[in-house]
């Protein structure tokens, strides 16, 4: 039966030339089913949706490979620019229009330090290991520039994946820094990959390294200015026109575009769209999503939710089917024993090289803390960041994909082997690390539930505490002390609760300056009184 219905894709595509109409109708109904059995599985927490979508993908992929008679095994052929351009958006967005601000601002040097100085430590060591392992196991086809790749290839996390594994109600502080580190993560891999490619490897300089981190510098603040700036003119274009008295469609109409074209002009610029539609997402939220209309609200949120869940799910079915390209398998010379060889050392060193900052920049976070606002990262804390973020997902694809084929395809042996080493990397990955992640946080960090009540876009309708009475920058309740005492005051408070003092000042800030001419909470309903 499976090589009739094979045979009568294949008529119906060489009619007319519909084939890829005939590829994305199969591939759509692969989702709709990917989709009804995580609904099924939905019970069983320690099936997430990644696992679901790459098994389903392989299963589907044995089958054609089956019909084909060992010919094919896909229904699309991967392309990284159908990821970066039109995949890859939509899930960061979403991470970002439904992060919980507060918990991801106030741990931000933290996930900062893993998302850049971790990805610089572990391509460190998987570039060096590589070169220095693979020889040893029997594979001895690359160059210097190759090895760099690799180490940048597998630094790259996947964001995806571990949101998936944790829960943000559940554990906040741990999504926050796994999360955030995840994006940051990918957008310094991205840019570290992009740096190596440009470098001459006949003419290295000691200034070469301090020229790659001064650009990823710039293109960080770069792409985060776009993204807040896109951010704001949509929030401000949404409050001054205030499109919901006439159509809720122009309303999510514009967000949606705005969103994405902060992505597109990101790439456009040469910077790093992955951060830009993040902070884009972010602004957005704050200000944007409290400017429209309630049925537009509750429609956005519903509908950038669907668009990833949508992108992340395709992402997965295809790098289950990928995994049986005969192709790339039959392009391979590499002998089996050398093949494991490989699996086994890129593995290894991504553990080691993940374990050589997690550990280490835990401990430095710790020690810095204020003693005021000390919440510290404990030890199994450190080990379920370390466990979650092992995972590695199709941004090494699609880096693998761009360092060593031309368009999805390579007739170079060694290269087809490192594609499918990544394949195999990735898929082991998901599957072990990411099926063990949830039984590990269960084991380690017994559930407790504790009520949410902040709002997930940012509004904190909480009254102020008497800290946030008390702490800010400079202190307005008391006229008569001095200027001198009072920036002592204000001093000494910064040092004893930076976070709280900052967050504090930003609050005022925000509501005197920033929400009467960009909106937010409250800003609304003040409009429409007003306009009646």
């Amino acid at each position: 039966m499976a090589m009739d219905l094979v045979t009568l894709i294949e008529d119906f595509s060489n009619f007319s030339g519909r084939s890829t109409v005939v590829s994305i109708s199969i591939f759509a109904a692969v989702l709709c089913f990917c989709i009804l059995v995580g609904h099924l599985l939905e019970e069983h927490r320690w099936v997430n949706e990644s696992i679901t979508a790459i098994l389903i993908g392989f299963i589907v992929g044995a089958i054609i490979l089956f019909a084909s008679k060992g010919k094919n095994s896909h229904i699309l052929r991967f392309d990284e620019e159908l990821f970066f351009i039109y995949l890859l958006p939509p899930i960061i967005f979403n991470a970002g229009f439904q992060v919980k601000k507060k918990q991801f601002f106030h741990n931000f040097l933290t996930i900062m330090s893993f998302g850049v100085l971790g990805v610089f430590i572990s391509f460190i060591i998987i570039s060096v290991g590589c070169s220095w392992l693979f020889p040893k196991v029997g594979f001895e086809g690359l160059n210097l520039q190759d090895y760099l790749a690799l180490g940048t290839i597998f630094s790259a996390t996947d964001t995806v994946c571990t949101l998936q594994v944790l829960c943000q109600e559940e554990t906040p502080r741990l999504y926050s820094l796994v999360f955030g580190e995840g994006v940051v993560n990918d957008a310094t891999s991205v840019v570290l990959f992009n740096a190596i490619k440009q470098i001459d490897i006949s003419s290295l300089e000691s200034r070469t390294a301090l020229k790659v981190f001064g650009d990823f510098l710039y293109l960080f603040a770069t792409s985060t200015i776009l993204g807040v700036g896109t951010g704001l003119l949509t929030a401000y274009a949404l409050k001054t026109l205030y499109f919901g008295r006439h159509s809720t469609d122009r309303e999510i109409a514009l967000m949606s575009l705005m969103a994405y074209l902060s992505y597109m002009l990101a790439e456009l610029l040469e910077l790093s769209g992955i951060l830009t539609v993040f902070f884009c997402g972010i602004v957005m939220s704050h200000y944007a999503w409290h400017n429209v209309s309630e049925n537009s609200r509750i429609t956005t949120r519903h509908i950038f939710a669907a668009l990833s869940f949508m992108a992340e799910t395709f992402i997965f079915l295809y790098v289950g089917m990928d995994a049986l390209d005969i192709d790339k398998w039959k392009t391979s010379e590499t002998r089996v024993r050398t093949v494991f060889g490989i699996y086994g050392v890129t593995i290894f060193l991504i553990l080691v090289g993940r374990a050589a900052f997690v550990f280490p920049l835990s401990v430095m976070s710790n020690y810095f803390s204020s003693p005021s606002e000390r919440q510290l990262i404990t030890f199994k804390h450190q080990v379920v960041i370390w466990w979650a973020g092992l995972m590695r997902g199709a941004v090494s694809i699609a880096l693998a994909y761009n360092q060593f084929t031309l368009s999805g395809v390579t007739q170079d042996p060694d290269h087809a082997t490192v594609i499918t080493s990544t394949i195999v990397v990735v898929l082991f990955s998901t599957l072990v690390f990411g099926f063990l992640t949830r039984p590990l946080v269960v084991m380690l960090l017994p559930h407790r539930h504790r009520p949410d009540t902040s709002d997930p876009h940012g509004s904190d309708n909480r009254s102020p505490s008497k800290d946030d009475m008390l702490f800010p920058f400079l202190s307005l309740g008391d006229p008569s002390s001095s200027g001198l005492l009072q920036a002592k005051q204000s001093l000494s408070m910064l040092f004893e609760r930076p976070v709280h003092t900052i967050h504090v000042h930003w609050r005022k800030f925000d509501d005197t300056y920033m929400r009467p001419i960009f909106g937010g909470p409250g800003r609304r309903l003040c409009d429409e009184e007003l306009e009646d």
